[in-house]
């Protein structure tokens, strides 16, 4: 699927090393994202698909190299880390609710705390995000009394309401039973036709097939392979790439 992609970088990591101790799970990623474009990473596991998210908003600090937030450089020693994280969203594998807030202040609360948005309209925003992922008759319900499903759709709905400029998904649908994978693919397929910019590590190759306007496989910490993801996954050029799709696919 081709979205209108913007010429336009939303966000852009350059020379990104990340180590762990001795263990380099980085070893240097150039990767642009457009605005309005929706970029799948694939690769096996422990590849550093995760971190690379991570490093984007700067929940992991890069060992070296520099990310930027549109034109501004996150990584900067006098950068405003928090204000510039907070135009990159996230959503992670396993949900991160807050368990003793209820739906509505899961998504009310995070905006209103940092950035400061009226109590009254943090609420109104908040019922509104509800209805746009199909939960606004569960505002009140806690999330131990939601499916994994629903509460990863409640997930989706904080991070839209910190008003991200991107957001990143950190296999989203991993940690959901099969049936339930559809109903949060469905809600990320409605962001992508809505023009978000999303970064989304998968799984799911139907996924990166219909909805994807790119796809970067990465292995052992580099870039192997980018491309339209319909291209890469029926044709890879690459052993490394190849290898990987028979197991998957």
């Amino acid at each position: 699927m081709t979205h209108a992609v913007s010429r336009e970088v939303a966000l852009r990591v350059e020379g990104l090393h990340k180590s762990f101790g001795a263990h380099e799970v980085l070893k240097g990623i150039d990767l642009a994202i457009h605005r309005g474009e929706v970029v799948c990473i694939i690769g096996p596991s422990g590849s550093g698909k995760s971190t690379i998210l991570r490093c984007m908003n700067l929940m992991e600090v890069p060992t070296k190299g520099r990310v930027f937030v549109g034109d501004d450089e996150i990584t900067a020693a006098k950068a405003n880390t928090n204000a510039l994280r907070s135009r990159v969203g996230m959503v992670f594998q396993s949900f991160n609710l807050f368990p003793h807030y209820t739906v509505l202040q899961n998504v009310a609360v995070p905006p209103h705390i940092v950035k400061k948005v009226p109590r009254a309209e943090a609420h109104a925003r908040a019922h509104e995000l509800l209805a746009r992922v199909g939960l606004a008759e569960k505002a009140a319900q806690r999330p131990r009394e939601l499916s994994g499903g629903q509460q990863q759709r409640v997930a989706i709905a904080r991070a839209l309401a910190m008003e991200p400029e991107v957001i990143l998904f950190d296999e989203a649908t991993s940690a959901l039973d099969p049936e339930l994978v559809v109903e949060v693919l469905t809600v990320m397929r409605s962001l992508a036709d809505a023009g978000m910019t999303m970064v989304v590590v998968t799984h799911e190759m139907g996924f990166a097939r219909q909805v994807g306007d790119r796809l970067v496989f990465i292995d052992d910490g580099v870039i192997v392979e980018t491309g339209v993801p319909a291209d890469v996954l029926a044709s890879p050029q690459h052993e490394r790439t190849k290898r990987f799709l028979a197991r998957v696919l």
